[in-house]
């Protein structure tokens, strides 16, 4: 058999999207790694606390699945999310605010 039949034969009937979603990775990079560095740290500090995923689920109010979706480095965070996992975890994530008089 031909290769390009072959191929062909098995082509997918949905169209890739894999040229836009490197583009988006590429653009939003320095994003993508903070995200990642929060999934780590969290996985971090539910091993020291002895946390499941459902666990912290339940402290911070949200479903086991969103907190999937966090641990896997690629959700974008609210400011409140962000602090819901620091309650939780007592976790420091973000700079200290600091008072502007």
């Amino acid at each position: 058999m031909d290769i390009r039949k072959n191929l062909e034969a098995h082509a997918s009937e949905t169209p890739s999207h894999w040229k836009e979603e490197a583009e988006a990775r590429r653009v939003n990079k320095p994003w993508l790694r903070f995200s990642q560095q929060v999934a780590i740290a969290m996985l971090d500090r539910m091993e020291q606390l002895g946390l499941t995923q459902k666990k912290l689920a339940e402290l911070m109010g949200c479903s086991q699945q969103y907190i999937s979706k966090v641990l896997k480095g690629r959700e974008n965070l609210s400011i409140e999310t962000i602090f819901k996992i620091e309650d939780a975890l007592q976790l420091h994530i973000l700079p200290e605010m600091v008072e502007m008089a």
